[in-house]
């Protein structure tokens, strides 16, 4: 997945970006006008946004799969993460110039305006190619069925994790007998923990990194510990804000006491500090090749449920089929062989830090050697998602408006409970505003699993 530059972010709204995206143009990205690869018979056009480390494991995913089915010629394409990608896939189903398959986060599939700009699965045909609902995490699953149709198969669970550094816990006495750190289930005991890291981690390094200025990671972990108290968004029907300030409160004095106890260093690299020694930091899985490659003595844990529950945020990445006209044949059955395939191979996968959704990977010998992937794996079974609403998912219009909001109460330019109130604002004033893809609110969308 990778961090989210600040750049980035801020290029498209998702109301005004798929008028942005009409000057974009497409022939850079793959129409399947090129001539097939030799011995190919049937072309997929596949778009992903995986950068970096995860752009590697999936083309060495790709080319395994090239190598073990020649007659499918896969045309695959990375373009710019976040909503420059949406925009474009947007545009492109709409103009009936979609690929044959696609990837996007779960939490932004419902905005998708699934039977219009997105085809239902043929779970026939997965289960032809070997994937089936019971291979899967069942809330996982049900994330990607809208009106009774899956419109997403999910690849994998990224997760917001506590990395901890064992050569200072072990000092601090924070490892257990297992060589982990302690169980923490309250925030007065993750305090204390905190408090003895500190007093033996080298001078200069903050104690633990939080992203305290970074509006999605500040969000990510709002969403998780408000799922810890039990905090509510909607009714059923979308019809209703059931957000709860108080619960909302506790979350935002939580998250603020880690500057006023001066356990961070506001806009320290925290990557950069964990490795060079600070006890810990609030990562996604997807850190792990980066500590991995730095050689460090560390663990990973889901966040502490300091709150009593265990609840972690979590998103996924997920095939999708962008709608064609007249879906169908050969190419169709090529995209649900590929998903399949890449989905039940997913150990190269999971090297980069992400759970494998097809939880059969889970229980072979060789996931269960990954270390600190066999840490918190559990992670899937206490998923703290966002909503299930068009205005959801990973960067989108909800983190864009709440996001900033929590930022501003952990480092102190607004109180906890004044922020609250205006979250709550913001969410009934999302609540009631109209899809741009399809000019329908929450109520009217159907995102009924």
């Amino acid at each position: 997945m990778g961090r989210p530059d600040l750049s980035r972010r801020h290029l498209l709204s998702a109301a005004g970006g798929l008028t942005v995206a009409a000057g974009f143009g497409f022939a850079a990205l793959g129409t399947g006008a090129d001539a097939l690869a030799s011995g190919a018979d049937t072309r997929v056009r596949y778009w992903n946004l995986f950068s970096g480390g995860d752009g590697a494991n999936m083309i060495a995913m790709l080319d395994a799969f090239r190598k073990a089915h020649p007659g499918i010629d896969v045309k695959d394409s990375t373009l710019q993460w976040g909503n420059p990608f949406y925009t474009k896939l947007a545009m492109a189903a709409a103009g009936n110039r979609a690929p044959d398959l696609g990837v996007m986060h779960m939490g932004r599939v419902t905005g998708f305006s699934p039977g219009r700009l997105l085809d239902p699965w043929d779970v026939g045909l997965l289960a032809k190619y070997g994937v089936r609902e019971q291979d899967y995490n069942p809330a996982l699953w049900k994330r990607g069925v809208i009106d009774g149709k899956l419109y997403a198969l999910p690849l994998d669970i990224h997760v917001q994790l506590c990395f901890y550094r064992k050569d200072v816990l072990k000092k601090a006495g924070l490892l257990g007998d297992d060589g982990r750190m302690i169980p923490v289930t309250s925030t007065d005991e993750w305090f204390d923990v905190l408090k003895k890291a500190r007093a033996v981690q080298k001078k200069g390094l903050q104690t633990i990194g939080l992203w305290t200025n970074d509006q999605n990671f500040q969000w990510w972990f709002f969403v998780a510990f408000y799922t810890q108290l039990g905090g509510r968004w909607f009714n059923a029907d979308n019809t209703e804000v059931l957000f709860d300030p108080d619960k909302a409160t506790q979350v935002l004095e939580f998250l603020r006491r880690h500057v006023t106890d001066g356990y961070v260093i506001p806009g320290a690299p925290t990557g950069e500090q964990f490795i060079n020694g600070a006890p810990f930091t609030w990562e996604g899985n997807w850190s792990v090749p980066v500590f991995s490659g730095a050689k460090l003595d560390y663990g990973a844990t889901p966040l502490p449920p300091v709150f009593g529950r265990q609840a972690t945020h979590a998103e996924s990445h997920a095939f999708v089929l962008p709608h064609q006209a007249g879906r169908g044949g050969a190419t169709n059955e090529g995209a649900h062989e590929l998903a399949a395939y890449v989905v039940t191979h997913a150990l190269q996968w999971a090297a980069g830090g992400h759970i494998p959704a097809y939880t059969p990977t889970l229980s072979t010998a060789a996931y269960k050697k990954l270390t600190p992937q066999n840490e918190y794996v559990s992670a899937m079974d206490h998923q703290a998602t966002e909503p299930k609403v068009w205005f959801a998912g990973s960067t989108g219009v909800l983190a864009q408006d709440l996001g900033p909001v929590v930022v501003s109460s952990t480092m102190g330019s607004a109180k906890p409970a004044s922020v609250a109130q205006t979250m709550k604002r913001h969410l009934t004033r999302l609540l009631a505003s109209k899809n741009p893809m399809d000019g329908r609110t929450a109520a009217q969308g159907g995102a009924v699993a």
